[in-house]
């Protein structure tokens, strides 16, 4: 089963509940690509007051514990914007 953008935006909604959220399929970018194989590519941009206060490791610690069994399960690689309200 390959992760869809769909079930990552309601995973990270259910988990993190961001008032801005934007994930994107980069696959098409990294067609040829070994590890394109393994599974998609993605980017995710969200703003969450969960994140307020915490630094980029930890923000990221807090998707890709969300993500988790997306990640077993179809998402090779993931780019992440993690923003707490207020932050350019």
């Amino acid at each position: 089963m390959t992760a869809s953008v769909s079930d990552i935006e309601s995973t990270l909604r259910a988990a993190l509940h961001p008032t801005e959220l934007v994930v994107q399929d980069d696959s098409h970018l990294h067609a040829g690509h070994a590890g394109a194989r393994e599974g998609r590519h993605y980017t995710v941009r969200l703003v969450s007051e969960r994140f307020t206060g915490l630094g980029r490791v930890a923000r990221h610690r807090l998707v890709y514990d969300s993500l988790k069994p997306q990640m077993q399960s179809g998402i090779h690689a993931l780019v992440i914007d993690a923003r707490a309200p207020g932050e350019a």
